[in-house]
């Protein structure tokens, strides 16, 4: 629901070297686009969005609401998921566009801290917003005397999502150290985190302990990004398209023979959580196939008025993925309260009248992102025009927080980073419970402000 980082000029003025120069030839000029990523990007997000809506289930059972995962036992769902399962594409983009956005702004002097102040900024003001209106939520169905497993299940479903923002802002936290490791060891970078996340699968699946995977949410996603660095300084645009198709036929056949072994799941969602060394498999492969259809991705997001839907949703990436659960809730809740027959999922009526659900989705998620977009941009101290060329992780709000040249308390910067993954971490363990949205939408809040803090031009270090 890519959230990636807005291409930059590639140049390093430390070094110059060649990576570095075939970046700068990838990237383009100061400021330039890659409509491929951009449209691949805002693809990826509207993917994310329809699966969680489709995973919506509401139906009454023996005269009580019922708020369900659809797809759980639907026998369909691992051959999707083939497909749908996105999120190692989004870290790879992400990984480019990191990429070129560090290295411009650090040719132009910036320090990692105010890079990753602005970062943090950008990251957690639609999530705090978010996070916060969805505790006022439950807290008002709570009040309301809706029965507490139904708000504990809508506690749950609202927090699923937030495990990418709580990774996405470890990984950027990594970027600029990652970045320099990339510049003077890329293939031993990806061996030693390749190391790592086999390690833990092998150790999880050797012991049974099931919680020793979840470091694979660093290590994993990590790797992921990581070879988005590949795709940044050229490496893949220098390959011959014989040698991206068996590169995408190799770990696409690896990743089968190791799922047709037992050693992991087909259904690639359930490698999400804890995440497994084959989405980095499916993320080789999502790499090299990105690759083999970047120019015709090029020249189809040429159309102008696809060029103008995928410019719409790359500026507000961020708050459609922070924001389309509670619209997905809230669409939920009213078809309970409209009292009109509900179909139980699965069921052909069901799938009938999924073309309805899903355009009452995209309404809802657009209507609210309009709102809360508004709201965002004028909290960000955003001037006017200067929302449509933001990018969702890092365009105009960005930079006109932290100028190229300044650097910031890398101390308060540390807290930012830790609060804000420490407070998506509450949420995920006790979401089912308001006073668990609470804590952790105060820690995002505190996040917030210490990267605010990091910035201020008492906090600041010159380079």
């Amino acid at each position: 629901m890519s959230v990636s980082f807005a291409p930059e000029a590639v140049r390093d003025a430390a070094s110059g070297t060649a990576r570095s120069r075939a970046g700068a030839s990838a990237g383009g000029r100061a400021g330039a686009r890659d409509a491929a990523v951009d449209l691949a990007r805002a693809a990826c997000l509207v993917v994310v969005v329809l699966l969680h809506a489709l995973m919506v289930g509401v139906s009454v059972h023996d005269g009580a609401p019922v708020l369900e995962n659809a797809l759980d036992g639907w026998a369909g769902l691992p051959a999707l998921t083939w497909l749908a399962q996105v999120m190692p594409l989004f870290f790879v983009l992400g990984g480019f566009s990191s990429f070129l956005h560090w290295s411009g702004m650090r040719a132009g002097g910036t320090t990692p801290a105010a890079y990753l102040a602005g970062r943090m900024r950008r990251l957690l003001l639609p999530a705090a917003a978010a996070i916060a209106a969805s505790a006022v939520v439950l807290a008002v169905l709570t009040l309301c005397g809706v029965p507490p497993e139904l708000v504990a299940v809508a506690g749950f479903r609202l927090s699923q999502p937030l495990w990418f923002l709580g990774v996405y802002v470890l990984c950027t936290a990594a970027v600029p150290a990652l970045v320099a490791a990339h510049r003077r060891f890329p293939v031993a970078t990806v061996a030693v985190l390749a190391a790592l996340a086999v390690g833990v699968d092998v150790v999880r699946a050797s012991t049974g302990v099931t919680a020793v995977g979840f470091a694979n949410l660093l290590f994993v996603w990590l790797l992921v990004q990581q070879l988005g660095f590949w795709l940044a300084d050229g490496t893949l645009s220098r390959l011959q398209r014989r040698t991206l198709v068996a590169l995408a036929a190799g770990a696409t056949a690896t990743l089968f023979l190791l799922a047709a072994t037992g050693v992991y799941s087909f259904d690639l969602l359930a490698n999400l959580n804890p995440p497994t060394f084959a989405l980095v498999l499916l993320g080789i492969a999502q790499l090299a196939l990105f690759s083999l259809a970047r120019p015709a991705l090029r020249r189809l997001a040429g159309n102008r008025m696809l060029s103008a839907v995928v410019q719409a949703v790359n500026a507000r990436a961020m708050t459609i993925y922070s924001w389309h659960m509670l619209a997905l809730i809230a669409l939920a809740g009213l078809l309970l309260l409209s009292g009109v027959s509900l179909p139980q999922p699965l069921t052909p009526d069901w799938w009938a009248t999924r073309g309805m659900w899903l355009a009452a989705v995209g309404v809802a998620v657009a209507a609210l992102v309009a709102v809360a977009g508004r709201a965002e941009a004028g909290r960000g101290g955003a001037r006017r025009g200067t929302a449509g060329r933001a990018t969702a992780d890092g365009g105009g709000a960005e930079r006109a927080a932290v100028r190229p040249g300044v650097g910031a308390h890398p101390g308060l910067v540390a807290l930012s980073v830790a609060c804000g993954s420490g407070g998506v971490l509450v949420i995920l363990l006790a979401g089912a419970m308001v006073a668990g949205w609470v804590t952790g939408c105060a820690l995002v809040v505190g996040a917030l402000a210490l990267a605010r803090a990091a910035a201020a031009p008492g906090s600041r270090i010159l380079p």
